[in-house]
C-alpha cells in the first residue's frame, strides 16, 4: 500500500521508515512535488495533524497521513506543546529550542514531561486518528547526539539515558511516535 506522509521533517521521515518496515510504500511531500509548508494553525496535536493530512489529501487526491507531536512540560503550563518545533522562533532550530527550554526550567523542581504524538490518516475520504505518549523527565543538560528535537534532554521513564543517548532501536520501541505508528500499521494491516 502506498501512502503519502505529509511532512518534510527529515527526522520524522527517518524514524517512520524504521518503524513501518517494508509492508508499506511511504512517499514524502517532496517525493510527490508538494513543497509548500503545511498549515498548523491549531492549538492541539490532533487538529494540526488533521490540518496537514487534509491539506495534502485535497491537493493530491491520494491517501495520506500527517503527524503532529511535541514535548509537554507541566511545569511550563504544557509548553512547548504544539509549538515544540518553533519554541525559540523561526527558522526552527533544535539547539535554540533546547536552550530556551532549559532557561525556562531554571529553578523548577518538577521536571516531569512527556512526548505526545497524534497521527491523522485520511484514506478513501475517511479520517482516523492514532495517538502515542511517552512519559519521562527533563535532564538539565543535553546528553547524547542521537535523535532530534528535544531528545538529548528527555529521559524516558524506566531509563537513565536520554533519547539522544539510547540506540534508535530502543527509542523506536518506547517513543510516542512508535506507539502511534504501531496503531496506524495495525489499522492498515487489518484493511
Amino acid at each position: 500500500m502506498e501512502l503519502i506522509f505529509a511532512t518534510n521533517n527529515q527526522g520524522k521521515i527517518r524514524e517512520l521508515a524504521q518503524l513501518v518496515g517494508s509492508d508499506f510504500t511511504i512517499k514524502t511531500l517532496k517525493d510527490v512535488g508538494l513543497t509548500e509548508d503545511l498549515p498548523e494553525p491549531f492549538d492541539t496535536f490532533g487538529q494540526n495533524a488533521w490540518s496537514k493530512a487534509n491539506y495534502a489529501f485535497q491537493k493530491l487526491g491520494k491517501n495520506c497521513f500527517a503527524e503532529d507531536s511535541g514535548l509537554v512540560v507541566p511545569a511550563l503550563n504544557g509548553a512547548p506543546g504544539v509549538f515544540s518545533a518553533r519554541y525559540a522562533g523561526e527558522p526552527t532550530d533544535d539547539e535554540k529550542n533546547n536552550r530556551k527550554l532549559l532557561t525556562a526550567l531554571q529553578g523548577e523542581t518538577d521536571l516531569t514531561a512527556w512526548y505526545q504524538a497524534t497521527i491523522c490518516l485520511v484514506i478513501d475520504g475517511q479520517t482516523y486518528y492514532f495517538e502515542g505518549k511517552c512519559e519521562g523527565r527533563i535532564t538539565l543538560e543535553p546528553l547524547g547526539n542521537g535523535g532530534f528535537g528535544y531528545d538529548p534532554l528527555f529521559i524516558p521513564t524506566g531509563y537513565e539515558q536520554t533519547f539522544g543517548e539510547l540506540p534508535p532501536e530502543v527509542k523506536n520501541k518506547l517513543s510516542h511516535r512508535a506507539k502511534a505508528v504501531q496503531q496506524l500499521a495495525d489499522f492498515l494491516n487489518a484493511l
